[in-house]
């Protein structure tokens, strides 16, 4: 399936804005990832496998809130990371 990297984290894909990942839920797509791109999954979720606060997770149009959310092939789930200042 396609997965949309966030420019924050593309260091990690070479500067790919799309990659391609293989997992059954959203959790083992981003473990997918981690073993390709190691260290990625470490910015996107905390040590209690939750979605660290400044990241969002879309499957389709659909927000993720539960990493263990299903997937399939045909899906395209899309990372952002919300960026905050003032």
């Amino acid at each position: 399936m396609k997965v949309r990297i966030p420019t924050p984290l593309r260091a990690y894909t070479n500067q790919q804005k799309v990659v391609e990942g293989e997992g059954a839920t959203v959790s083992e797509v981003l473990d997918d990832l981690d073993r390709r791109f190691p260290g990625i999954r470490f910015r996107m979720v905390d040590e209690q496998n939750r979605l660290r606060q400044h990241m969002n997770v879309w499957i389709g149009q659909d927000p993720v809130t539960d990493l263990a959310a299903p997937v399939t092939a045909a899906d395209e789930i899309t990372i952002m990371q919300a960026l905050s200042g003032g």
